[in-house]
């Protein structure tokens, strides 16, 4: 893989290190929990839209925390995870049983046709990312559906950005104009983890000037990184329940106006040929 200049340091799009400490506390952290809510929700509502035999596509599947919530709510069709590291697919065959692939959603290795594809926080780690929304179109049918999540706000970009090696953080607006420049008709798009964003601002903005005030290599900065990762039981609760919550907004389609995260679905726009 090609390193790719950001923010003036050299990219890379995963620190394969972060697997087995993410595979970890995936089952019990608020924020992996509640974004499955969110995800089983709106491909729930797309899988019954699709007949027998449909075919979905998680790019980036990582670990299959996700993956396995797409293998059970679309029972009805075929899910394939593909992902670029062999590492990350290891721990996805524990969790699932569907087909899996070792590949780069920089180049895909389908001609398609998949009636759902969804990279979920992949985005924001790949240096062209329209040109990655481009090549998704044209894996999807002609009535697609991409559904997808990403970091949002670069206001909170931080040292969590930096340790999970993003290239960027989304703008709802930013995000909605390269769908559509990619040639998708943006159906739901919405800011969520609204619940959290007081937290997490706050938490980020401590955190950085401590780092400005001492010494902090690049160990450091994964440390603090982690430190979001832990599970502080009754705190993990009740964050867990408060994004349950919004979960159910999500369901029925309300637009959060703040949020850490975004989410969108949009579909391939064949009204414009492509």
């Amino acid at each position: 893989m090609v390193d790719l200049p950001t923010r003036a340091t050299a990219h890379r799009s995963y620190d394969q290190a972060w697997f087995a400490q993410i595979s970890d506390v995936e089952d019990r952290h608020f924020w992996f929990r509640a974004r499955n809510q969110a995800v089983a929700a709106l491909t729930s509502q797309t899988a019954t839209s699709m007949g027998n035999g449909y075919r979905v596509l998680e790019g980036g599947c990582g670990t299959g925390n996700v993956l396995r919530v797409l293998e059970r709510t679309c029972s009805g069709g075929t899910v394939v995870g593909m992902h670029l590291f062999s590492e990350g697919l290891q721990y996805a065959r524990r969790r699932t049983s569907c087909s899996l692939v070792h590949g780069d959603i920089n180049a895909l290795p389908f001609a398609g046709p998949f009636d759902l594809v969804c990279p979920f926080d992949v985005l924001e780690h790949l240096h062209d990312d329209v040109q990655v929304l481009g090549s998704l179109d044209k894996v999807l049918l002609g009535n697609g559906v991409l559904l997808l999540t990403v970091p949002a706000h670069p206001s909170l970009w931080s040292y969590f950005d930096e340790a999970s090696d993003h290239c960027r953080r989304y703008e709802l607006r930013e995000l909605e104009s390269k769908l559509v420049g990619a040639g998708y008709r943006v159906e739901y798009i919405t800011y969520y983890m609204a619940s959290i964003f007081p937290l997490v601002w706050l938490c980020r903005r401590l955190r950085s000037v401590k780092r400005r005030n001492a010494t902090t290599d690049v160990d450091g900065t994964k440390a603090l990184a982690s430190g979001e990762l832990r599970v502080i039981p009754v705190v993990n609760s009740l964050l867990a329940f408060l994004l349950f919550l919004e979960a159910r907004l999500i369901a029925r389609r309300w637009h959060l106006p703040i949020g850490t995260s975004l989410l969108a679905v949009a579909r391939r726009d064949v009204a414009t040929g492509e």
